[in-house]
């Protein structure tokens, strides 16, 4: 990557998570929808969720994903990229500016959303999800042509982007995707991410990654990634990339 484009990489991840315009985000843990002061630290580490912008990741996950990118192509790892759950879009945007910079042109971006929301809890199936009230919150319901509009902002809209609209139960296990080289998961809950794994995880190419946003940030999220790599008896090291997330990769062949 040439500095022009380090230049731009750069400051598409400070315009997509808020870090450039310094923009106040509501914080989770303090009273529903009070927007404390611009932080710094607050915004790197992808704690609070941006009034305005693109994605709620914050900078270092946006960066060890742009990591993660550089390093299935260089090792030419076959796949395209996937987000489930995607918000605003803004991740699914800077995986495919990536593959722009980097000069990739086959490789397409799987964008995976209700675009509604998340689903109520359905403990009786998923009982680490009693009481999630993430389907109650309407700041995290975004409209698919709310996302496509902002893909077009970044000129990023285009037929190597590929929208799958509706729960991950009914769009994930026929969802066309040969190959995948990332698969990204923030769906928060237990069926989100259980459902999302049983989908995909056979697609990832040896070599590829897996990336898990929500895994110390949401119990549940964390409970079914261990069931599902305790079934798959999946021993590929857990490693953080911020307080909240981590990524496995997918091991190859000895």
């Amino acid at each position: 990557m040439n500095d022009l484009a380090a230049l731009y990489v750069d400051l598409l991840e400070r315009t997509l998570t808020g870090v450039i315009s310094e923009e106040p985000g509501y914080t989770p843990a303090l009273t529903p929808f009070a927007y404390p002061p611009y932080s710094e630290k607050v915004r790197e580490s992808g704690a609070d969720w941006p009034l305005r912008s693109a994605t709620m990741i914050g900078l270092t996950r946006i960066r060890h994903l742009g990591q993660l990118v550089r390093r299935v192509i260089a090792e030419r790892v076959p796949g395209d990229f996937i987000e489930t759950g995607v918000w605003r879009g803004g991740t699914c945007i800077y995986m495919r500016a990536m593959l722009a910079v980097l000069g990739d042109t086959q490789r397409r971006v799987w964008v995976a959303d209700s675009f509604a929301g998340l689903p109520p809890p359905d403990p009786t199936r998923y009982p680490a999800d009693a009481g999630a009230p993430f389907h109650r919150v309407q700041f995290l319901s975004v409209s698919i042509e709310q996302v496509k509009a902002n893909f077009a902002r970044f000129n990023m809209l285009d037929e190597r982007v590929r929208f799958l609209q509706g729960w991950f139960k009914d769009t994930l296990p026929t969802a066309p995707i040969e190959r995948l080289a990332i698969l990204r998961l923030d769906g928060d809950m237990y069926e989100s991410t259980i459902n999302a794994l049983d989908a995909l995880y056979d697609k990832v190419s040896p070599g590829g990654f897996v990336v898990i946003d929500d895994y110390n940030a949401v119990p549940s999220c964390k409970q079914a990634v261990h069931d599902f790599r305790g079934a798959r008896s999946i021993t590929a090291a857990l490693e953080p990339i911020d307080l909240a997330a981590v990524v496995w990769r997918v091991p190859k062949p000895a």
